[in-house]
């Protein structure tokens, strides 16, 4: 058997899940390297991150180095001298820093690898109507996502599940990944069996979230934008913009339902109906069900309607 040494690397609550399941199973951290405090709020006070809050807590060191390069942190990590780091969402190392350790690092992803390489593993398989996702561990190399794959763990996903729903369900996924990834390297070291990714075939990919690929396009079927919607849901959230005459509001959607119908409504026209609003699209409509418009909380959209008034040439775009 071989004696642990981790250094974990993480920054949100994500990676605090997993944090707590590696020292729930008594292994020795001895260091934990996570983001620098930001500043949020209104007040735009630093805020520190998820994982040194916790970690904190539980009397480990933290280390927030703001260059990873840096000659200061290649002294703070001969000091914590790790012989493995486990990386959970945390931004990319140099190779200095991951073939630091005697058993190397080895990152937890959220996807079933090498499909949803990339920022947002969990949004796009949904997004993309995925019926399973998972997590895999994986040996860091020089690129993104591509090292040898340790282990993986795969689930269901449900058409109406969110990504709020997976991402929760990941969390314990990924604990369990890591624990059982641990100790086969406790027990192998360096000669755990590992599978190499496939380079042979395009898969596909989890480009990071913008203000673009995040706006809905009512030119399109409604099941596309019925798991848009699920798939961004609850952050950062699918969004459009809802024009009133001459002005322009965000509106931002929480939960939707799909009806597929044949109609003459132009994409984005909208119809009220019995305390509902009804979003045309191309084979159907899109019912909201929770959202967001500028200047207002979220809320139902029963609620919207006892407050706020629809004109005639009011529509989506």
């Amino acid at each position: 058997m071989n004696k642990l040494r981790i250094c974990f690397m993480g920054t949100p609550d994500f990676a605090v899940s997993i944090l707590k399941d590696i020292l729930a199973h008594n292994y020795e951290v001895v260091g934990v390297v996570t983001a620098t405090d930001k500043p949020a709020g209104r007040g735009r006070k630093l805020k520190a991150s998820a994982v040194k809050e916790f970690a904190l807590e539980q009397n480990l060191n933290v280390y927030q180095p703001t260059n990873l390069k840096s000659d200061q942190f290649k002294i703070d990590l001969e000091a914590m001298n790790p012989n493995l780091l486990v990386v959970v969402a945390f931004r990319m190392l140099p190779k200095k820093v991951w073939s630091f350790p005697k058993f190397g690092t080895f990152n937890l992803h959220a996807s079933l690898l090498p499909n949803y390489r990339g920022a947002a593993p969990i949004h796009w398989a949904v997004i993309n109507n995925e019926k399973q996702t998972g997590v895999t561990t994986f040996f860091l190399d020089e690129k993104i996502d591509t090292g040898e794959i340790i282990l993986s763990k795969s689930l269901e996903i449900s058409p109406s599940e969110s990504t709020g729903e997976i991402y929760l369900k990941l969390m314990n996924l990924g604990g369990k990944a890591v624990v059982e990834t641990l100790q086969k390297i406790e027990q192998k070291g360096s000669n755990v069996k590992t599978t190499p990714q496939s380079c042979e075939n395009e898969f596909k990919e989890a480009p990071k979230l913008t203000k673009e690929n995040t706006k809905i396009n009512w030119h399109q079927n409604g099941e596309a934008i019925y798991n848009q919607i699920r798939g961004l849901s609850p952050f950062p959230l699918a969004w459009s913009y809802l024009k009133e005459e001459k002005k322009q509001l965000v509106c931002k959607f929480y939960a939707s339902e799909f009806i597929k119908e044949k109609h003459r409504f132009p994409p984005g026209k909208i119809i009220l109906e019995n305390k509902t609003i009804k979003i045309a699209c191309l084979d159907g409509f899109i019912i909201p069900k929770e959202l967001k418009l500028e200047g207002k909380k979220k809320m139902k959209v029963k609620e919207l309607l006892n407050g706020y008034q629809f004109m005639e040439t009011t529509l989506f775009l």
